[in-house]
């Protein structure tokens, strides 16, 4: 069973399926599809329902940890956060999502410094890395405050709405981690 990953102002939680509209209020704003490459706008009915009914799966074959980011506070779903994991090299891919009502408040750090201890104490990794567009500043913002390096931008890596975009790489690795 997945676990449940608490920090002083979050609690991270699987999805459940009653999260579904939530999830589509939240990632219906043009920002978030915006910056952001898989989440499509508008953002299509039934589309939460499929992408949580994928978790489990994803979960029990270690392939993938998806988390929604709720406030401890009064339970309010205010993101998701997750882990892609390459098990052959030891390595995980961060990725996020904070709905735009909850911007600013330092969510996406602390949600990302519990993922990414996370990784490392109970998953083994030895690299966890993410790539943010590089005209959303404020997510390489979030990468530097949970401890990873920039190591590069990858020019017209996507292609998003018919526009090329870059890409911002960032990386920590273990000894990174365990140096802090």
């Amino acid at each position: 069973m997945q676990p449940t990953l608490q920090t002083a102002n979050l609690i991270l939680r699987p999805f459940v399926s009653t999260d579904a509209a939530e999830i589509q209020r939240l990632c219906g704003a043009r920002e978030i599809a915006y910056n952001t490459l898989l989440i499509p706008h508008p953002y299509p009915d039934g589309a939460a329902e499929a992408w949580i009914a994928t978790h489990e799966r994803s979960f029990e074959s270690g392939e993938a940890f998806n988390y929604a980011i709720t406030l401890r506070e009064n339970g309010a779903l205010a993101g998701g956060i997750g882990l892609r994991i390459a098990r052959e090299a030891d390595r995980a891919e961060i990725g996020y999502w904070i709905g735009v009502p909850y911007w600013g408040r330092g969510i996406a750090t602390e949600a990302g410094k519990a993922v990414v201890d996370y990784a490392f104490e109970s998953l083994g990794m030895n690299r966890v890395h993410a790539e943010h567009f590089s005209r959303n500043p404020a997510s390489g913002r979030v990468l530097q405050k949970i401890g990873m390096r920039h190591e590069g931008t990858l020019r017209q890596l996507y292609k998003k709405w018919g526009e090329y975009v870059d890409c911002e790489a960032y990386a920590i690795l273990r000894t990174d981690w365990l140096a802090t």
